[in-house]
């Protein structure tokens, strides 16, 4: 018998990853915006994700709209839980995509007001979905299919640094995606800049790393219970080598690989996060099981799930394809 929920699950994860993947390096931009003054330099990180920004999202609104349809329960226990923080996310992401498209068209004059909208905007997203993560970790409280908890439930220390952590995350995606785009002066600041944020980002982690499973005895068993213990240990191992293996690309002056090895740091925090909550999606109780929705209503929509990714891979590939290379200061999307 084909396990729906597990297929779900899959999809929800999938697309939330290809989410913090893309959406995540160009939030990163605008949060690097205090570390670069020079207009035509910022033209030229904006023009890095000109193309392909508003796309991004795709995979955040498939990976809400799945989470509604395949695990009901879980997204009205999450969206009560959450609406604080879900809901500046996405006055965030607003914020952010209107200063992204006026600050093109402002006078000089005004152009610093839509840098400095960009920029908060870009933080208030990135923050509040760190927050997001953090309170997720800490436990949801439900009774009888409800969340039984307090809306300022999130606004507590553990969840507020995990904001400040995945703040210093997108940076460093952000600034290894120019190092990746860009050349001359800026590529040499980003390059700068990104051992620094790196060294942040460990530090981030590592504080994470001791707090939930101190925090959550939960977590802590299934960190170190078996098989979960064989699938995590390989974990820490593989961030320390990809972290050093970001020093070195930086002082060879590589260009690709500091991004693709940060996308692999981000990639083994997200399978961090699979292995602290697995099987439950609303922690610290509720498996994917008890909160899926029938298993006709899943297969329903799997058929046309299974038609729309791959239409949203084929445009995905399409326009980062066509759009690679070096951006140059003399040239522009806009």
């Amino acid at each position: 018998m084909i396990d729906f929920s597990i297929i779900w699950f899959t999809i929800i994860v999938f697309a939330t990853l290809m989410y913090i993947v893309m959406d995540g390096f160009d939030l990163g931009i605008g949060i690097l915006f205090p570390f670069n003054k020079d207009p035509v330099e910022r033209d030229m990180m904006v023009n890095t994700v000109a193309p392909v920004w508003d796309g991004n999202e795709t995979w955040l609104v498939l990976g809400g709209a799945g989470l509604y349809g395949a695990f009901p329960l879980a997204y009205s226990v999450i969206a009560d839980a959450l609406s604080i923080p879900l809901t500046a996310m996405l006055i965030g992401l607003i914020f952010r995509g209107v200063a992204f498209e006026f600050r093109f068209k402002a006078t000089e004059e005004h152009r610093p007001f839509w840098d400095k909208s960009f920029l908060a905007g870009s933080l208030l997203a990135t923050f509040s979905q760190g927050v997001a993560v953090g309170a997720m970790l800490n436990g949801i409280p439900v009774e009888g299919r409800a969340f039984a908890g307090s809306a300022l439930d999130w606004l507590a220390p553990f969840p507020l640094f995990c904001g400040v952590g995945l703040v210093v995350a997108y940076a460093l995606l952000g600034c290894t995606w120019l190092i990746m785009k860009t050349e001359n002066e800026l590529h040499r600041k980003m390059s700068a800049l990104a051992t620094p944020l790196l060294i942040a980002l460990l530090a981030i982690v590592g504080i994470i790393s001791l707090w939930t499973p101190f925090s959550h005895a939960d977590i802590a068993h299934r960190w170190f219970s078996r098989p979960n213990l064989f699938w995590f240990l390989p974990v820490p191992v593989l961030v320390l080598v990809c972290s050093w293996g970001i020093v070195r690309a930086i002082r060879r002056e590589a260009h690709y690989s500091p991004f693709l090895l940060t996308l692999a740091l981000v990639f083994l925090g997200f399978s961090g996060l699979g292995i602290s909550i697995w099987p439950n999606i609303i922690p610290p109780s509720i498996s994917i099981w008890a909160a899926a929705a029938p298993p006709q209503s899943q297969a329903f929509m799997l058929v046309g799930s299974l038609l729309i990714i791959p239409m949203i891979l084929g445009y995905t590939f399409w326009s980062y394809y066509v759009f690679r290379g070096k951006i140059k200061a003399d040239e522009g999307y806009h």
